[in-house]
């Protein structure tokens, strides 16, 4: 089954480049919400001896996951009524408000608390900074403008970070303990906000009553719903391999009934379906974003996990033999800066083919193959990273209504989040209770599955023409 197309996606753009300084704070402001996604990997073992747990541990993961969904789009909506790097700023200090209360969390449900804040104030840098970076290129050069450069340094930063996040995150648990992947985030998060505060353009003053008026108009009930649909979903999947809880998969049906309904009739709506139902090719990226992280994210908290139980590795050994993927996720990123204004197909087909080898050869080696066989399997995993990121993000920019693009931009991070959340119910699913070969090799047909999906797509889909010269 092909996936919707992407039309109208090849306008021609002008060239324009963003300074380094510009960029430097909001890459480094995104890079903590990938970097966070994917540090506590590694320590998720450690975390159920630490607070004597058991599968309950994976809400960690997907708490923050959930709470990403929601605040992505909720921060661009604030960042396009109240000014981006106000609202850039307020996420920086929340997350400097979780990473200080996490590491004293007195049980699983406080750190799972302290989580779902970090994963809120982690959402601001992204729909914040497409923002600043849209105005910015409108002044400079006009609505067409795409600043290819920028986006791929943004899309590089968190590539890298996701990547970089499991060899950080073992080495800080087996030297320090977990606490250290929460007390990480306090000098990066002071560092991007010196730099916010030195280097961003001050935002226009907000008018009388302005502020109010915008809070009032979040569509809290549409959030609810949609936390509410998914927690179903999540509880549904993640009880298939003991006892099915058939009675979730009904909240998550009659939740995203009601959620339909209450979307199409908001005048503000949380999930803005009328904009996505007129903009096929916008409905198309966000698919093809989930679908894409599906995989993603799914290689990032099962492999660790086999290498840890399966092969007998330590924390910080399993980490770095994640390393590959960081490092060819930020090579290929550079890669594809430089050719996805010459045709975003090659980008598409590229990544999706290499997701498609990647998973494929989980299936087909064992806790008894050498290391090196390993470590080739994580470099081709980390291969389609820069291109499928770059690659959906370009379309979501170039395709997204231009007033509206720090609410487009949060939509596309949601997609992005389904798809992790989805990611770690799978993963609970194969690999939950033992991390061991049957596991892994049902989770790499899964996944092979969905890149063979992708890889049609991305050759079947018409009008990915080459666009305007890259800046």
């Amino acid at each position: 089954m092909a996936l919707p197309t992407a039309r109208n996606a090849t306008e021609a753009t002008d060239r324009v480049r963003t300074p380094l300084g510009f960029l430097a704070p909001i890459a480094l402001g995104t890079l903590l919400n990938a970097l966070n996604s994917s540090m506590i990997a590694v320590a998720l073992l450690s975390l159920r001896k630490a607070f004597h747990a058991g599968s309950e541990v994976i809400w960690l993961v997907s708490g923050l996951y959930l709470a990403t969904a929601v605040a992505q789009p909720t921060m661009g909506r604030l960042a396009d009524a109240f000014g981006a790097r106000r609202v850039f700023l307020l996420g920086l200090g929340l997350v400097l408000t979780a990473a200080g209360a996490a590491p004293f969390a007195p049980g699983l449900g406080w750190l799972i608390a302290s989580r779902v804040l970090l994963g809120i104030g982690t959402s601001a840098a992204y729909p914040a900074g497409m923002s600043m970076l849209r105005a910015r290129a409108t002044e400079h050069t006009g609505p067409s403008a795409v600043p290819t450069g920028g986006l791929g340094v943004i899309s590089a930063a968190s590539q890298v970070a996701v990547a970089l996040g499991p060899p950080l995150g073992g080495l800080l648990v087996e030297y320090a303990d977990w606490r250290a992947i929460f007390w990480v985030n306090v000098p990066l998060a002071l560092a991007a906000m010196v730099m916010a505060l030195a280097w961003l353009p001050a935002d226009r003053p907000v008018r009388h009553g302005g502020v109010v008026a915008a809070l009032r108009e979040l569509d809290l009930a549409g959030m609810a719903l949609f936390v509410g649909e998914l927690c179903g979903l999540m509880l549904f999947l993640l009880s298939l391999p003991d006892r099915p809880r058939w009675w979730a998969l009904a909240v998550f049906v009659v939740l995203t009934a009601a959620l339909v309904v209450r979307e199409l009739r908001a005048v503000r709506p949380f999930v803005d379906l009328r904009m996505i139902g007129r903009n096929r090719p916008l409905a198309a990226t966000y698919v093809r974003c989930a679908a894409t992280y599906v995989v993603f994210y799914s290689v990032t908290y099962a492999l660790p996990q086999w290498l840890q139980q399966g092969r007998g590795l330590t924390e910080s050994q399993s980490g770095l033999v994640m390393l590959p993927v960081a490092l060819l996720g930020f090579l290929t990123t550079m890669g594809a800066t430089r050719i996805v204004d010459r045709g975003l197909r090659a980008v598409l087909i590229t990544g999706s083919a290499a997701l498609c080898l990647g998973s494929g050869a989980l299936g087909l080696i064992g806790s008894g193959v050498p290391l090196w066989v390993v470590l080739v399997i994580a470099a081709v995993l980390g291969l389609p990273n820069g291109f499928n990121s770059l690659g959906n993000q370009t379309l979501m920019y170039r395709t997204a209504p231009a007033d509206r693009i720090g609410t487009a931009s949060g939509l596309y991070r949601t997609a992005q989040y389904v798809g992790a959340n989805l990611a770690s119910a799978l993963v609970g699913i194969a690999v939950g209770g033992q991390a061991d070969d049957g596991g892994l090799h049902v989770l790499a047909a899964v996944l092979t599955g969905i890149s063979a999906v992708l890889l049609m797509n991305a050759a079947t889909t018409a009008h990915l023409k080459p666009a305007g010269p890259r800046d």
